[in-house]
This record gives structure tokens, sequence and C-alpha cells, in this order.
């Protein structure tokens, strides 16, 4: 299916062994950083990899495509012939013998006989829709008749039969339609499995986007704790001095236990993210802590609509299985019609019965070709409905069944094109956010350092150091959201216009 689950395995045997390591119990400060630093790093290759391995849902779709093939195996069985074989052998003692005309003695008229038969069936013609059979059969028969010419008498007989509609039912299209249906179904599983896998994709990135930026969410809060926390030291160590007053001491230690609080609900966020992680890679053990994750550098650069929509159109699977699912309801569409014809069907046999001999069975085979007696039957029934009103109802409800998918189509077009818009104008947006918070952080930053070193100085206040902190704080957070909202919208458009598959390497089976 790809490239990537080789590779992924082989990392995640390396992952589960360091990456994914158990953790013993750490302080709220330490737990997700002794995570994230714990083995090997954990690639969104490696994860999407084994997503594509071992997804449930990939796993569950695969089934509908296996299931798909074999309707088709099914469908083309209808023109494998049928090989029959059969032997019987009958005896038949009367109890007395009621009359002389009969030539049989006074204990009873007595009967022997034994067939065999071999025979082929051609349940449907591919040209014609017809229904074809020949048979063969050898027999011996014998008697304690006197009036018998022949004792043992062997037969020899072929036959044939023909059962050809000539309306309804008639012709390639109708002993064809139920295959080619089939073929349809399998082309829409294909395409679902296409969809399921671009969709598991586009979750693995999502699952792990959040992953990083829980992670680096928790950062941020070890961050805001550790200034915190140097602040409390030096307003209490302010205090002392008379420098600082009580109100600058508990103004710190709000600030440490707020920042703590941030790190215990950051952690819980964190496992929350691994869990969903996991769970899309199917991984059987939850109690594994991922090794460390990071975001890729984004290379995509500002999409086009006109590029972006052209791919979406051409790969989009929900467009492409509606496409396929019409075309099978066309095929409804004039099975119905022609279903509203009559009912004229052919009928005819031909059969060749060897002169009996008492010679045994290859004299009867050989007397075949030369010597023998025949018969042959045609017929034509014809029937048809009271006003074909079932047929008609049909005929219509196939008509409103394509016109219904043909608006379905329609709409997820409409959609299409309003969803790759939104997923351009949120990359563009989100790459320009990206930059402008960027400079914000940096900005802040600097205000930090500026404000601390006033502190430092004398020359301002802990609470204006907090402000000042909490600006920082904020301004890392926004670049945060704006880098995961960039790698949400690239993972987005990437699923609509279907480049998922060559960006990640994925081939799919044939």
């Amino acid at each position: 299916m790809s490239r990537l689950p080789a590779r992924a395995l082989l990392a995640f045997s390396v992952t589960f062994a360091t990456a994914f390591g158990q953790t013993p119990p750490a302080a709220p400060a330490q737990a997700a950083s002794n995570a994230s630093n714990n083995g090997a790093p954990f690639s969104l290759e490696d994860a999407i990899g084994l997503a594509l391995k071992k997804n449930f849902d990939l796993q569950v779709q695969s089934f509908v495509v296996e299931n798909a093939k074999d309707a088709i195996a099914i469908q083309e069985a209808a023109f494998d012939p049928t090989v029959t074989a059969s032997g019987r052998r009958s005896v038949n003692q009367a109890a007395s013998n009621t009359s002389r005309l009969d030539g049989a003695q006074t204990e009873g008229p007595r009967t022997d006989s034994t067939t065999l038969s071999v025979g082929a069936t051609l349940p449907r013609i591919a040209a014609t829709n017809g229904t074809l059979g020949v048979s063969t059969n050898v027999s011996r028969s014998a008697t304690n008749s006197t009036n018998a010419l022949l004792n043992p008498s062997f037969g020899h007989g072929v036959s044939a039969n023909l059962n050809q509609p000539l309306l309804n039912g008639a012709g390639r299209f109708n002993a064809t339609s139920a295959l080619q249906r089939a073929k349809l179904g399998l082309n829409i599983a294909s395409i679902n499995y296409k969809s399921r896998v671009l969709s598991v994709i586009s979750d693995t990135e999502n699952a792990y986007y959040n992953l990083v930026a829980a992670r680096e969410t928790l950062r941020i809060r070890q961050l805001t704790f550790q200034y915190n926390q140097k602040l409390l030291e030096e307003n209490q160590a302010r205090r002392t001095t008379g420098v600082a007053t009580d109100l600058d001491v508990l103004s710190a230690e709000v600030g440490v236990a707020t920042s703590r609080r941030g790190i215990i609900q950051a952690e819980q966020s964190v496992r929350d993210a691994e869990d969903r992680l996991l769970n899309l890679i199917n991984v059987p053990n939850f109690d594994v802590r991922v090794g460390p994750v990071a975001f890729d550098d984004y290379k995509g650069g500002t999409p086009t609509f006109a590029a972006s929509y052209k791919l979406a159109r051409e790969y989009y699977p929900d467009t492409l299985s509606v496409e396929q699912a019409i075309k099978q309801l066309e095929i409804d569409l004039e099975t119905a019609r022609r279903n509203q014809l009559p009912d004229l069907d052919l009928l005819a046999s031909l059969g060749y019965t060897a002169r009996a001999t008492n010679a045994g069975y290859n004299q009867a085979i050989s007397n075949l070709p030369n010597d023998h007696g025949n018969n042959w039957s045609v017929a034509l029934n014809y029937s048809m409905p009271w006003g074909r009103h079932a047929e008609k109802a049909r005929y219509r409800t196939a008509q409103t069944n394509i016109s219904s998918r043909k608006v379905q189509l329609e709409q997820l077009e409409q959609t299409l094109l309003v969803n790759v818009r939104a997923a351009v104008r949120a990359v563009e947006s989100n790459v320009a956010a990206v930059e402008i918070a960027t400079k914000a952080t940096e900005l802040a930053a600097r205000q930090y350092e500026q404000q601390k070193a006033r502190f430092d100085a004398g020359l301002s206040t802990s609470r204006l150091v907090l402000l000042a902190q909490d600006d920082l704080e904020n301004a890392r957070f926004s670049e945060l959201n704006s880098r995961l909202a960039l790698r949400r919208a690239a993972a987005e458009l990437n699923r609509l216009e279907g480049s998922s598959l060559q960006r990640f390497r994925v081939q799919l089976p044939q």
C-alpha cells in the first residue's frame, strides 16, 4: 500500500524500546519534559506510516474492497459452464404375472435398467443472454419378457436445449449488466478506500501537530513557572533588605501557583493528545509515551486557488465515488427501460438416439452417427403484465434516483469549491500570521528582558515584570497557535487536493 509502513515499523520497533518507554512518576514541572526528551524522535512520517498500516478504519475498508473483488468473481461465474454427471440403476420385479401378453414367466415381469449421463450447461451466453445445455447418455435395459427383441438392450443418445429471450432480457447488455455493475462497485470501494487513506493521513497529521502544540504549551508553562519562581525568590530576598514589600512577595507567590496550575493542565492535555495519536496508529499499549515530536519547517509556500481546485476536481474521492454511482444507476435505468418489454422466449431442443443393440455400449455409441432416430421441438412463450404498471413505476424510480445523484454531485462540487477556497485562504492567512506572531514574540521577549533589567536595577516593580511576563507568554501562545493553524490548514488542503498521497509517497493497492 505504501512505502512508509516498512520504514515506520522499523522506527516504531526502536521507538517502543526507547521513545515509547515507560516513564517513572515525575514532578508536575518535569513530567512532560521527561517524556519529550526520552528516546529517539518520532517523526510525522513514522506516525503516518503506522497509521496506514494499522488503522482500524483502513482495515475495515480493505475488507470492503476485497468483497467488491469477490462480487466481480461471482458475476463472472455466471458465464462459466456447469458440468453434470449422473448414474442410475433400477430394478422392478412384479410379485406375480397377471397376463401372458407381456411374455413374462409365471414369477412376474422383471426389468433391470442402468443409465449413465454427462452434460454441460452454459447458464448465460454473453452475446445473447440465453442458456444452452448439451448432454449425452448410455443405457442398458434387460427384461425377462420373451417378447423383447433385444435382451439386454443397449442405447445411446445426445441432446441439446436452448432457452433464448427475444425481447425482455435479450442481448449482451442484459447478460453483462450485473458484471459491469460489480466492476463499478469495485471502483467505488477503491475510491472510498482512497478517501479513507486521505482522511487517516489528515487525522494523523492533526493528532501529531496537536501533540506538538500540547508539549510546546507545556514547555511555555514551564518557562513561565521558572520565571515566576525566580521572581519569588528575588522578592523574598528583597523583602529581607526592605526593598520589597509583602505585597510584592504575595504577587509572586500567586504567579507561581498560577503557573503551577497551568503546568498541571498542560500535562493533562499532553497525555490526551498522546492517547489520540496512539489510537490512530493503533498501538496496543496506551501506557507508553511518544518520543520527541516537532513541527517540520513549512515549505508548501502560498497556494493558488486555480491549481488547488484543479487537483481537487481530479482527485477528490467523494465526487469520483458519486460519478461511479451514477454510472451504476444508468445501468439500472437501462435495465428498467428494457424490462418494460414483453417476455418472448424461444425454446428449442434437438436430440439423436442411436439404434438399440445387444452388442454392448461400444456398438450403441458407434450406431449414433449413421443409424439413429431424432427428435426436435421449437416453442415460443409470450407474456406481458396488463398495463405494465410495476415496470413503468420501476423505470420512473430509476430516473428519479439518477436525478437525485446528479443533484448530490452538483452539491458536492459546489461544496468542494467552497472548501478549497476556504483552505487556500486559511493557508495564506496563517502563513502571514506566523510571520507576524514570530515578530510579536521577539518584541515581547525584548520588552520582558528590558522590564526585568529595570526591576533588577530597582527602577520597576514586580507587578510590571509579571505583566511583561504574561505578555511574553501570550505572544508565545499566539505564535504556537498560528503555527498549529497553518499545519492544520495545509493538511486540510492536501486532503482536498489528494496531494497527501504524493507528499508521503503513498501507493494505493491496484
